[in-house]
């Protein structure tokens, strides 16, 4: 009996964990994840993303809650240089591109930020392709990939929404809402040199 309901337990768990991954496995999808390994040992990242907001987030967004964004990468190869990498990340915080999604409803359109740079847009759905898009980011500092193939490089990116900078409120309900988990994994780039 009590091996049956442990079973039984098991199998929710999993068909759980199985439609929650299924229901956010589309929210953010990678359309370009690649690199560049350049003649200075640095890596020149080319992504864009396809993002899925959920209809509680739209409304947010309509009322004024801005949502945050951040595009981070990894190295993983070679095993050294992904050492020294992600000892820098910690004091640093160079390895990571902010981006916030706002409206203001007196013009009706939708800010995509960068830090001081910014872009308007006429709708949500051409807007949601600004965030996480980048091109020719040079990661790294010169010479960390220096006289190293591309084919012995790995590295990843991933972007997500920053729960951490929403209101207060909002917060707590990013904690209790699947809907307010925006993530895409850790995608690998695909390097060439």
């Amino acid at each position: 009996m009590i091996i049956l309901r442990n079973l039984f337990l098991s199998f929710i768990t999993l068909l759980f964990l199985s439609s929650y991954t299924a229901a956010h496995a589309d929210s953010i999808a990678p359309l370009r994840s690649e690199a560049k390994l350049l003649n200075n040992g640095q890596l020149a990242i080319n992504t864009r993303f396809q993002t899925e907001l959920p209809e509680q987030l739209r409304n947010a967004l309509k009322q004024g809650v801005a949502l945050d964004f951040i595009l981070t990468y990894q190295l993983d190869k070679p095993t050294m240089a992904s050492y020294r990498h992600k000892l820098s990340s910690w004091v640093g915080s160079s390895n990571a591109v902010n981006y916030r999604l706002s409206y203001h409803p007196i013009t009706g359109r939708y800010r995509i930020s960068v830090g001081t740079f910014s872009t308007e847009y006429n709708n949500l759905d051409t807007a949601l392709k600004g965030i996480g898009a980048i091109a020719n980011w040079h990661v790294l500092s010169e010479g960390a990939l220096e006289n190293v193939a591309a084919k012995d490089v790995a590295a990843s990116v991933r972007l997500s929404l920053n729960t951490s900078k929403l209101p207060k409120p909002f917060q707590i309900n990013a904690l209790t809402s699947r809907n307010w988990d925006l993530d895409s994994g850790w995608k690998e780039l695909k390097i060439g040199q």
